[in-house]
């Protein structure tokens, strides 16, 4: 009989509630402020229950060097689902976590303990000014899954964020990004074009239901100076429970069309969704 009983905490950006899975001996869903925010399997890191994360790991895998350590810095920590997945099917790796809700790092720590030697490291801070603040070429892969509630917050969708992004970024290294639009898809527009001006690749995965604009969805950005693995991530989005599409070239270039970067001095929050726009399925 599972006997995991929920946690509830108000933490510094809204109230989490950890939430054990009754199907999965050992796995948890985390929300926040009743929007579902991440999923753990602690017997099992490598089982990735929500869509996005899975095509976030395929651009993780594609990108993962040979031959030395693979350096990842996490903007957006919440139950460190990704941190616990790269550890275990990376071994070796080193790992930064960057989350600006420090009761909610408290309320991991104590629940969902990572496991020892990880490699993980995790900080409480702003993304943007712990980005600013990263050596130039110190990592290999950058991760940005940051959401107040459901939204991007606007000072991580500008020109200067990417910017940075590029700067920390070793000359091969990518960059991938959670995030969240629907039809017409002007932020995810703006979001490519603010990318495009520092990185010469780019491509988007998400599922074709969102890009025929019938839902609001996640959508995963990748980006990098050098050419993607884009026919590693279209074989490994093709083959998950809800396929996904890769999107890039002269089809991604139509998509973006005459979108304007984010200047800094007038950034954009990503869209407020539909009530019900996050689901679990």
């Amino acid at each position: 009989m599972d006997e995991r009983l929920p946690v509830i905490r108000d933490t510094d950006l809204g109230e989490a509630r950890l939430l054990p899975d009754l199907d999965r001996e050992g796995a948890w869903l985390l929300t926040m402020d009743g929007t579902p925010q991440s999923y753990v399997d602690l017997a099992d890191p490598t089982h990735l229950e929500f869509e996005y994360t899975r095509r976030l790991a395929h651009v993780l895998d594609t990108a993962a060097p040979e031959g030395r350590a693979f350096d990842v810095l996490h903007l957006g920590g919440g139950a460190l689902t990704l941190p616990r997945r790269v550890a275990a099917v990376h071994p070796g790796a080193r790992q930064r976590v960057v989350e600006a809700d420090g009761r909610l790092v408290a309320l991991v720590a104590e629940h969902l303990p990572l496991p020892d030697g990880g490699g993980i490291a995790v900080e409480t801070g702003d993304a943007l000014a712990r980005l600013v603040a990263t050596p130039e070429a110190s990592v290999d892969a950058l991760i940005a899954d940051v959401f107040n509630g459901s939204r991007v917050p606007a000072h991580l969708t500008t020109l200067g964020c990417a910017r940075a992004a590029a700067r920390a970024l070793r000359p091969g290294g990518v960059y991938a990004a959670n995030l969240a639009d629907a039809a017409p898809f002007a932020f995810l527009r703006s979001q490519l074009a603010t990318l495009r001006a520092h990185f010469a690749e780019l491509c988007l995965v998400a599922e074709p239901s969102v890009l025929r604009g019938r839902r609001l969805g996640n959508v995963v950005v990748a980006a990098s100076r050098r050419p993607l693995d884009t026919a590693g991530i279209a074989r490994r989005a093709a083959a998950d429970p809800f396929p996904a599409r890769v999107v890039d070239g002269d089809v991604l270039d139509r998509f973006v069309g005459d979108a304007a970067p984010v200047p800094d001095d007038a950034p954009l929050p990503s869209p407020r969704p539909p009530s019900g726009a996050f689901t679990i399925r």
